[in-house]
């Protein structure tokens, strides 16, 4: 379950404190605000005109994102298999059969039938595109498997120590987007293929969240997201995907839908994997909006809030409406309130 924790207090109206909890946090209490009027406060700061950030703080998990299963062919012995965290590379070996390499090739579409010459389609351009990948040359790749491509198939099976055929049939090769780092061992060596054989993740870590749909507007794919770890660094990711499907929650457990955060500057995640880590999505920006410290407000005994406002010694008290509270500062407007002006914060 993903707990979700509010990093914005939100507007005035949402703010859960009165008049007696803002003075119990230092904020100042009820009453008459003319009875400060003249008394110095110990210490100021200026009333900035800048854009304030809303944000919403979840939970999330760093890791290497989802599981994906290789399936064997269900012939022959599994003699070797890669070990858990292993990353493999095109052209290299993910397990052996009857001690026969199995390699990695990219692609999307599996290998489904057995290619020869003679043959043409899409799988024909993939495996093509793999083949001169891999430093094969003396074919053109395009959708048809000619005899200079089943010649090249010869060499490539002559350097992976397999019987040169000059077709590749299902179960001779794996087929996955890109590169991988298998997760887990499915059969045991001395095992028949014939099901999982193992789970594998892609190479780059990612964050993975669980997000209660209440805050689903607020993950757009491609939305620029701050990463807090376990250290308390930041980092910063981007969206990358965002489910369709929701999840429902178990008893008191939200209904959730899956968000993936692509970090580009692995470095800065250091050594850690599968580690609790906290995303700060954005809500809204309030741009060009006067702030002040939330320190700065005065409770009034009306509900509402006031300043001290500072001037050459001259301390008044005005009344101000408050928007967003947000990294410290809160959002205020009122008659006599501008850019560059000091109010009073406790020291």
């Amino acid at each position: 379950m993903t707990r979700t924790r509010t990093a914005v207090l939100g507007a005035a109206g949402a703010v859960a404190v009165g008049a007696a909890g803002l003075a119990t946090a230092g904020l100042g209490g009820g009453g008459d605000p003319s009875a400060r009027h003249g008394t110095p406060p110990p210490a100021t700061a200026p009333v900035e005109r800048t854009t304030l950030v809303e944000t919403q703080q979840v939970d999330g998990t760093l890791g290497y994102g989802g599981e994906h299963t290789v399936s064997g062919a269900g012939r022959g012995t599994l003699t070797w298999l890669a070990a858990p965290g292993s990353v493999i590379a095109r052209g290299r070996p993910v397990y052996r059969i009857d001690d026969a390499p199995v390699p990695l090739l990219y692609g999307r579409l599996p290998l489904y039938r057995t290619l020869r010459a003679g043959m043409k389609g899409a799988d024909v351009l993939q495996f093509e595109r793999n083949l001169r990948a891999l430093g094969y040359t003396g074919f053109t790749v395009d959708r048809e498997y000619g005899t200079g491509t089943a010649a090249a198939v010869r060499r490539w099976q002559e350097a992976l120590g397999v019987a040169e055929t000059g077709t590749v049939a299902p179960g001779s090769v794996v087929i996955t987007p890109g590169e991988i780092r298998v997760a887990a061992r499915k059969t045991p060596v001395g095992g028949r293929p014939g099901g999982a054989v193992l789970t594998y993740t892609g190479t780059a870590r990612v964050v993975g969240v669980d997000l209660d749909v209440r805050y689903q507007r607020l993950a757009k794919k491609g939305a620029k997201v701050e990463v807090e770890l376990p250290d308390g660094g930041t980092t910063t990711g981007r969206i990358t995907s965002v489910g369709k499907v929701a999840k429902e929650g178990q008893g008191d457990d939200p209904t959730t839908v899956a968000v993936t955060v692509e970090v580009r500057g692995q470095r800065s995640l250091g050594s850690y994997d599968k580690a609790p880590v906290r995303v700060n999505l954005i809500s809204e920006r309030h741009r060009g909006v006067l702030a002040v410290p939330i320190a700065a407000l005065l409770a009034q005994g009306d509900g509402g809030y006031a300043v001290q406002v500072v001037r050459d010694g001259v301390v008044r008290t005005v009344a101000v409406e408050t928007g967003v509270f947000t990294e410290g500062k809160v959002e205020v407007s009122g008659a006599g309130l501008a850019e560059g002006m000091k109010v009073g914060v406790p020291s």
